[in-house]
């Protein structure tokens, strides 16, 4: 296994200009932290970040992040029910994911 994984490239408009400027050290960072959380915490994490930065900010978190919109709004509305919803120990709830794959089996053919 690759101990490297792919961060996310920042798309605001300041990481995208060649000037310097200190919040594209911080979207790095805030890119390169997701990185290493499960899909539940990213969700909450960059919930939390747009309460804090106000309006506009599951637009900017989009850009910064890449992350829905809808799963940003998600998040903060399972924060608000303060995760009683969440199971405490797995990642997804009961049934969650992609269904087991069926392998069909052939019946015993006879080619004639």
């Amino acid at each position: 296994m690759d101990s490297k994984l792919e961060v996310h490239k920042c798309q605001c408009p300041i990481c995208r200009q060649e000037a310097y400027h200190p919040d594209k050290e911080l979207h790095h960072r805030i890119n390169l932290f997701l990185s290493r959380l499960d899909e539940q915490q990213r969700r909450w994490y960059i919930a939390l970040e747009s309460k804090r930065i106000g309006h506009g900010g599951d637009r900017l978190l989009l850009q910064i992040t890449g992350m829905d919109e809808k799963t940003i709004r998600r998040g903060r509305q399972e924060l608000e029910r303060e995760l009683e919803d969440r199971p405490v120990d797995k990642i997804r709830l009961p049934g969650g994911g992609r269904p087991p794959i069926e392998k069909k089996r052939r019946g015993n053919r006879r080619s004639t």
